[in-house]
């Protein structure tokens, strides 16, 4: 099985923390240049340094804060510039949490900047050297709410549906060009954003943080929450050579605890 990504180059948002940062060093370790993609310099720097050189490759990064849709097109347009990229990662923190009749319409159009508007820009930009070079791998890290609606999670229920339905439809349309594109579902995993769920749950259900996290642990068939490098190690495949022929899908990665097929 060939997974090695060497002479590929991959922008991957979110990138300094979680799932996004596990996902930019397992795409390292398989040989891949990485560009890092997220607001905060300090943190870019340090994950920076933090990235595998296998192929003694020249990591970089972009400061870009995705509700500034037009600065992200001014900088990845830039970097273009000096390369092509073969792979995108498009990774942002999601909305808060709370009820769908509690969100403000406001709440519904800055995510869908983040979510929908970042990834149309991005998919605009580097599709074209995708097509050049007959090699594209675009994966969007979603979450198992466009199988099955989370509670208490309605304005990223509803984005994240969005997302799911604008993948597909572009998997449809660029696979002739050797592009694939597909979502990581990913369940309950070890991430900032899941202590902020946790913390929820706990004022919410009136329970200890403790006691939240367990009854969220005991919903999972696994028994426990998800590692971002597994996460990551999913990313690599649908990244490499031997994944050419995967298009089109919603892969969770959450101990089976979506109840869906």
């Amino acid at each position: 099985m060939n997974l090695n990504l060497s002479k590929k180059n991959a922008l991957v948002g979110g990138s300094t923390a979680g799932i996004g940062k596990a996902i930019a060093k397992q795409l390292a370790s398989q040989g891949a240049t990485i560009t890092l993609l997220a607001r905060n310099e300090e943190k870019l720097q340090q994950t920076l340094k933090e990235l595998p050189t296998p192929e003694n490759q020249t990591h970089d990064y972009l400061v870009v804060d995705f509700t500034q849709p037009d600065v992200l097109k001014e900088k990845v347009t830039h970097a273009l510039k000096h390369k092509n990229f073969h792979i995108l990662i498009n990774n942002t923190g999601g909305p808060k949490g709370g009820p769908l009749l509690n969100a403000a319409p406001e709440e519904f159009e800055n995510a869908f900047r983040m979510h929908v508007i970042c990834n149309q820009i991005l998919v605009q930009l580097l599709t074209p050297g995708m097509k050049n070079d007959s090699y594209g791998r675009i994966i969007n890290i979603i979450s198992t709410s466009v199988k099955q609606p989370i509670d208490n999670l309605g304005v990223s229920n509803t984005i994240r549906g969005a997302v799911a339905n604008w993948s597909k439809t572009l998997a449809n349309e660029v696979g002739k060009f050797g592009i694939t594109v597909n979502n990581i579902l990913p369940g309950f995993t070890e991430t900032g954003r899941l202590d902020d769920v946790v913390k929820n749950a706990s004022k919410r259900l009136n329970i200890s943080e403790e006691e939240a996290q367990e009854n969220m642990k005991n919903s999972v068939p696994a028994k426990r929450f998800g590692l971002p490098e597994e996460l990551a190690s999913a990313a690599g495949f649908l990244a490499s050579e031997a994944a050419a022929y995967i298009n089109g899908i919603n892969l969770p990665i959450d101990g089976g605890r979506t109840k869906s097929l």
